[in-house]
């Protein structure tokens, strides 16, 4: 079947429009890129937009490996976490984050953390798939298996998740406004037309804009970064990891017909590809600017092994933030940035498509953190620059590439499975005098950790405030269901579950 791709947009023309003028909306802008079906390999796993050099003669072992995208321990993880907080009077205020080395069970974190949006996050997308994808992903009632939560269930539970978190739209003293509210409240609107999840969208949008300094051309990170190395307090710093808040601005562009949003999100790509992207294509994590001049006058990481490292969470955010900002821009500079920053990742993984925490960081008798969500995020990344090169009609290894690596990490790093159990209930009424029921829908963890992936890395840094790794991350299940949910979308998914 053919799919539609959205058209790379001109800046709006109008940006008067606000969030109150806009309550009543009940539609989102979409355009419309026809692609032409093309007659190529890959067409067993039903692609919707077949690739041009991507054969995707996948082995059965690989393609068994992919079918846990989709396996009931994936979904088991996130309700069975979800589920504990049905039985308390008031919706959660802490929020998943992380689990510790050697540990399986979730710290979590004050609301109005910049990680407090990814669990709702993945609460949303298991409601996509069962929305969209029920027909192949769900067990038949009829089969004798065990049942996956019903799509009224996970709609209450992402409704209970977020309850407390529109008022971090609010916020005016983060630039991870994006990460807090769209994992949920995008979905919301798109599945539910939220109006409530619709308004925390634009304001929050609103409110980042207000970081973005002029003089610099980039939105302001972090206010101070400080660590047991240096101290910096002034506030012009630009996070490579910015370049994922870009998406909420360029969507707000369209909905506010705003081309003040337009413009910021777009210069601070051009700010962050001139400041961030060195010559070989890898990245610097922080530069930090000059308040007064805009010049730069410090380079450094936060996170990764050294100043002059490659931190491969930074270099995945940067294939997926300029592979975004493409899409929205159609400036086809970003496209060549995200493939050069994609390459340079692919060239530095270890045998087998293992990726660690820091390209960089020296190899001992001790095997190097790996870092799950760096790959997840870069998988992200790679197949959004897929699909934006077959609609160019151009060559695409991304596909493959992407596919090796969630594959790796489903042979090598998923925690111990969680299932499903329900028993039966013997109920008495008048019609059928006593039958029996489904009881209960509860989660057996197992042993595992609460998350789905393991093998995470928060930081590494040495002068890090907070340093661990070998880990379950909310973040890296977040983008390993998205990455699921995107496969579907492609025409892909459905043939990789397991039926």
């Amino acid at each position: 079947m053919r799919k539609s791709k959205r058209r790379a947009l001109s800046p709006p023309s109008d940006d008067s429009a606000a969030v109150s003028s806009l309550k009543d909306r009940t539609t989102t802008a979409n355009t419309i890129l026809d692609q032409n079906p093309l007659s190529l390999t890959g067409k067993e796993l039903g692609l919707a937009t077949p690739p041009v050099s991507d054969t995707l003669d996948l082995t059965p072992t690989i393609r068994e490996t992919l079918s846990y995208l989709y396996s009931e321990s994936t979904v088991a993880k996130i309700w069975g976490v979800a589920a504990r907080s049905f039985d308390k009077s008031t919706p959660p205020t802490l929020y998943p984050e992380y689990t510790k080395p050697g540990a399986t069970a979730y710290v979590y974190r004050e609301l109005d953390f910049w990680t407090s949006g990814f669990f709702p996050g993945s609460l949303y997308l298991l409601l996509e798939r069962q929305r969209k994808y029920s027909r192949a992903l769900s067990p038949s009632p009829h089969s004798g298996l065990p049942q996956l939560p019903h799509s009224l269930q996970l709609q209450y539970m992402c409704k209970w998740w977020t309850h407390n978190l529109h008022q971090n739209a609010h916020l005016k003293t983060t630039h991870d406004l994006s990460f807090m509210i769209s994992p949920w409240a995008r979905k919301a609107w798109e599945l539910d037309h939220d109006q409530k999840a619709y308004e925390s969208l634009l304001t929050a949008a609103q409110n980042l804009a207000m970081r973005y300094d002029s003089k610099i051309g980039a939105l302001r990170s972090w206010d101070t970064c400080v660590t047991k190395r240096y101290s910096f307090t002034d506030p012009t710093k630009d996070f490579l990891d910015n370049m994922l808040n870009l998406d909420l601005l360029f969507w707000a562009s369209v909905e506010l017909r705003s081309p003040r949003l337009y413009t910021i999100a777009k210069t601070h790509a051009e700010t962050t590809q001139k400041h961030h992207i060195r010559p070989n294509s890898s990245t610097f994590h922080v530069v930090n600017f000059d308040q007064s001049t805009g010049s730069v006058k410090d380079k450094f990481t936060n996170q990764g092994y050294s100043d002059s490292s490659c931190w491969s969470r930074g270099q995945a955010w940067a294939i997926t933030g300029f592979t975004q900002t493409y899409g929205w821009t159609g400036d086809k500079t970003f496209l060549e940035t995200a493939r050069s920053c994609a390459d340079y990742f692919l060239s530095r993984l270890e045998e087998g498509g293992i990726v660690v925490w820091d390209f960089d960081a020296p190899v001992s008798s001790e095997p190097r953190p790996t870092d799950t969500s760096a790959a997840i995020i870069a998988c992200y990344g790679l197949l959004l620059l897929h699909r934006s090169l077959v609609s160019l009609h151009q060559q695409s290894p991304y596909l493959n590439a992407a596919l090796q690596i969630i594959s790796t990490l489903c042979a090598n790093q998923l925690s111990l499975p969680a299932k499903f159990e329900t028993s039966k209930v013997e109920v008495e009424s008048v019609e059928h005098g006593k039958s029996f029921e489904d009881g209960n829908l509860v989660v057996e963890m197992g042993q595992g950790e609460e998350t789905i992936l393991r093998g995470a890395t928060i930081n590494n840094y040495e002068f890090a405030p907070r340093r661990w790794a070998d880990h379950g991350l909310v973040y890296a299940d977040y983008y390993f269901l998205l990455v699921g949910n995107l496969l579907l979308e492609m025409g892909i998914g459905e043939n990789l579950a397991r039926r």
